[in-house]
C-alpha cells in the first residue's frame, strides 16, 4: 500500500483553515471582480513587502537545505523572487496607480508582520524540517486559489483576471509541486517529534495566510480608508 504523501496530512489537519482562505470574500471578490479596488490596492502594498522578507526565507532555505541541488533550486527561486517577481510586482502595481516610491514608503501592517516575522523566525530557530513546512502553504495556497479562480467566469477587470492567470498556470503549480515534494522527501525517514513539529509550523503559516487575506478584506474599515480613490 502506497504511503499518503505527508503534505496530504498536513492539507487534510489544517482543512478548515484552508477551507477559510480559498473561499475567503477577497479571493471571491476577484474572481467575480466585484472586490472594491482599494482593498486590492492595500493587498498589493503589503504584499510587496511580504515578497522580499518571503526572499529571505527561501535565502534560509539555501543555506539550511541538505544537499547542493536544494541549495541550487533555493538559490534560483531566492534569485527569481527578488529580481523578477518583485519588478513584475512593480509594473503590476503600477497598473493599479501604485509607484514604486509608493511601494518602497509602505510599512507592515500587523498581519503582515506577523506572518514575516513567524516564517523568519522558524526558519532562523528551527530545524530544516520546519523550514519546508512553513514555507509550503504561501505556494501551494496561491496555486490552489489561482487554479479555482480560473474554473469561474473570467472577471471583467483585466488586471483581476491577470492576477488568476498568474497563479492557475502550470509553471505555479510545478514550483508548488516541488514544495510539496520537498516537504514529502524530508517527513518520509522523520520521527514524530519532527513530523509533529512541521504540522505546527504548516498550521501556524495556514492561520496567517488566512490573516493576511482577512487583513486586506477589512482594509476599507480603517479610519478614512474610504476616503481613498477608487
Amino acid at each position: 500500500m502506497v504511503p499518503v504523501p505527508f503534505s496530504d496530512e498536513l492539507r487534510d489537519a489544517s482543512a478548515d483553515i484552508w477551507d477559510a482562505a480559498q473561499t475567503h470574500p477577497f479571493l471571491t471578490g476577484i474572481g467575480d471582480g466585484t472586490l472594491h479596488p482599494d482593498r486590492f490596492r492595500f493587498y498589493v502594498r503589503q504584499d510587496y513587502l511580504f515578497l522580499i522578507d518571503y526572499g529571505r526565507l527561501l535565502a534560509l532555505g539555501c543555506a539550511r537545505a541538505p544537499r547542493l541541488e536544494l541549495m541550487e533550486r533555493f538559490a534560483d527561486l531566492t534569485h527569481s523572487t527578488l529580481l523578477t517577481e518583485m519588478e513584475l510586482h512593480r509594473g503590476y502595481a503600477a497598473e493599479w496607480g501604485i509607484s514604486r516610491e509608493e511601494l518602497e514608503r509602505e510599512r507592515p501592517q500587523p498581519a503582515t508582520r506577523a506572518y514575516t516575522d513567524y516564517l523568519l523566525r522558524t526558519a532562523a530557530l528551527g530545524d530544516y524540517a520546519e523550514l519546508v513546512a512553513v514555507l509550503l502553504p504561501c505556494m501551494w495556497g496561491y496555486s490552489e486559489a489561482g487554479q479555482r479562480l480560473s474554473r469561474i467566469s473570467r472577471p471583467s477587470d483585466a488586471r483581476y483576471a491577470q492576477w488568476i492567470e498568474m497563479y492557475a498556470g502550470a509553471e505555479f503549480a510545478a514550483l508548488a509541486g516541488w514544495c510539496r515534494e520537498v516537504c514529502d522527501e524530508v517527513a518520509l525517514p522523520a520521527g514524530p517529534q519532527t513530523r509533529d513539529r512541521m504540522q505546527a509550523a504548516f498550521l501556524t503559516s495556514s492561520r496567517h495566510e488566512l490573516a493576511f487575506w482577512d487583513a486586506a478584506w477589512t482594509a476599507l474599515d480603517e479610519p478614512g480608508a474610504n476616503d481613498r480613490s477608487p
